[in-house]
């Protein structure tokens, strides 16, 4: 993964200077205690204002919806995620197996807050066309995620690039389903592994 791809996966338009990045800092703390708390409904625009001590209006000039926020809450979240896989790399012998193990680490840190990723994962299937740019970057930090795992010594290949695109469709869809009660970790593993397979297909 090249440093400008990281980059271009974390861009959210113009750049900030360090006091709005501070705001917009406590303001998506503001959103992850709430929502830690109730999950999607817990999060009221008004609760977040006063929660980050930023007045309603600024609120909505940084998020024009609570979609919009938590969709960017769940890019935070990504983008500790990859920070992590930087520091702390997955163990493996070939990609398929280090994708698989980076993102079960990221269901099992789910797991612990299944509040907060009931919220995430609700506003990224509610959102609509008003909010494609945030969902845009929470997919392309996905696919920095699963590049960044693959550890690849040379680009990867057309068939490589289908198959990240399918284990980000099966991340997606195992999130809902487990968030649902409809699948076990156990299952979303099984999953993952069989999407993650395709990796190793010329």
């Amino acid at each position: 993964m090249t440093t400008s791809t990281v980059q271009a996966a974390r861009a959210a338009g113009p750049p900030l200077t360090e006091r709005q990045r501070e705001r917009r800092r406590r303001i998506l703390g503001a959103a992850v205690a709430l929502a830690r708390r109730g999950g999607f409904d817990a999060v009221q625009m008004r609760e977040v204002a006063e929660g980050s001590g930023v007045a309603l209006g600024t609120l909505y000039r940084y998020f024009p919806s609570k979609i919009h926020l938590l969709v960017a809450t769940m890019q935070d979240q990504l983008e500790q995620m990859l920070d992590r896989l930087r520091r702390h790399p997955p163990a493996g012998d070939g990609p398929a197996e280090r994708v698989t193990e980076t993102l079960m680490r990221a269901f099992h840190a789910l797991q612990r807050e299944p509040q907060l990723a009931e919220a995430m994962v609700r506003a990224l299937t509610f959102a609509d066309r008003s909010a494609g740019a945030e969902v845009d970057r929470v997919c392309r930090l996905t696919t920095a995620i699963i590049l960044d795992a693959m550890d690849l010594d040379r680009p990867p290949t057309g068939p490589q690039r289908a198959a990240v695109r399918v284990i980000e469709h099966t991340w997606q869809s195992a999130l809902v389903t487990w968030l649902s009660g409809r699948a076990s970790i156990a299952e979303v593993r099984a999953d993952l592994e069989t999407a993650a397979r395709l990796l190793t297909l010329d």
